[in-house]
């Protein structure tokens, strides 16, 4: 388990450097970007002349408020930054943005895949608890989804592309006591209303991105660089469900948070790491160890039993998706 004293010197000591790294003849999709940490990110990345940003969003009217207020601040051609719809909720949202992706962009050097949940209150999307569809399966749909671009690109443009997930320091903290369901059902327990530990969900969502990184890693090869980001606390829109327990998190803000603008220096940064990042997890623009329970015997055994029902999860959606790997 992350110390406390490290929690607290990472976000109250520790200066993050300012991304130099130019993103030039680029193209960079940047999820969850319509506000907070990816919006942030997406500023930086066009500044840094990035030729093409795509701002992946829900709500695309949103997303075009977003666009025009990087523009003013950046001072890029407004040609150099498209809104596209994406609803992470959504399976069909999720392979119709792949689809397009793949159809209509000559390249893809980057995809940060940022959009995320935190909610207290237990809904449904598709067939799984809301933080466990967003979070992880349509993270993962989306990243193998991508894969066959990405790997394009590689070998078009001599490049290496990357594939940043935004995870969190918070996966060590869950217990997961899901890792002790019967074989197979893991997600099945997840996903039970009665007996969901809404409190500690966001925390077990981000330990299985870190699971599913390390997994895509291993497995997909060295062509596109697979990694995931820590930006620690930060001030963002991610809290804003009233059950996640406001009044706690506004006084941890209030004490204890990077601005949302610090917090995505980390997110360009792991963008920019290059392959000796891969399969890693960054934190404080630098790589880490994940949390020891990720690194124990038992943790790589519930590594591969998290990976092998997500992917029949995805195969069930989009039969032949893991393929891509």
């Amino acid at each position: 388990m992350a110390s406390l004293s490290h929690f607290l010197h990472s976000q109250l000591r520790v200066t993050l450097p300012t991304p130099t790294t130019s993103f030039t003849n680029q193209t960079v999709i940047v999820t969850g970007s319509n506000t907070g940490l990816g919006k942030e990110a997406a500023r930086h990345i066009a500044a840094l002349n990035c030729s093409l940003l795509i701002l992946a969003v829900r709500d695309v009217s949103k997303g075009e408020a977003a666009k025009q207020d990087i523009l003013a601040t950046t001072k890029r051609p407004a040609a150099t930054i498209e809104v596209w719809p994406l609803d992470m909720g959504s399976y069909a949202s999720v392979q119709a943005f792949a689809a397009r992706a793949n159809k209509e962009l000559e390249r893809v050097d980057v995809l940060l895949a940022n959009a995320g949940i935190s909610t207290g209150v237990y809904t449904r999307l598709e067939d799984n608890e809301s933080t466990i569809t967003v979070n992880v399966v349509s993270t993962f749909l989306l990243a193998l989804l991508m894969l066959p671009k990405l790997r394009e690109t590689a070998q078009k443009f001599g490049t290496t592309p990357t594939l940043t997930v935004t995870a969190s320091e918070v996966h060590h903290w869950t217990k997961f006591g899901e890792q002790n369901a019967e074989e197979g059902k893991i997600f099945e327990t997840l996903n039970a209303e009665k007996t969901a530990k809404m409190g500690e969900r966001y925390m077990t969502s981000k330990l299985l991105e870190v699971f599913g990184v390390r997994e895509m890693a291993g497995r997909g090869g060295a062509a596109v660089t697979v990694n995931c980001v820590n930006p620690g606390l930060c001030y963002s829109s991610l809290t804003r469900d009233k059950g996640f327990a406001a009044w706690v998190m506004a006084v941890m803000l209030a004490a204890l948070a990077r601005t949302t603008e610090a917090g995505s220096r980390t997110l360009v940064h792991a963008v920019s790491y290059g392959p000796e990042s891969h399969g890693k997890y960054l934190s404080d623009c630098k790589i880490e160890e994940p949390s020891a329970f990720v690194r124990s015997e038992v943790g790589q055994k519930t590594q591969v039993r998290v990976w092998d029902e997500l992917t029949k999860k995805l195969e069930a959606i989009r039969p032949g998706v893991t393929k891509n790997l």
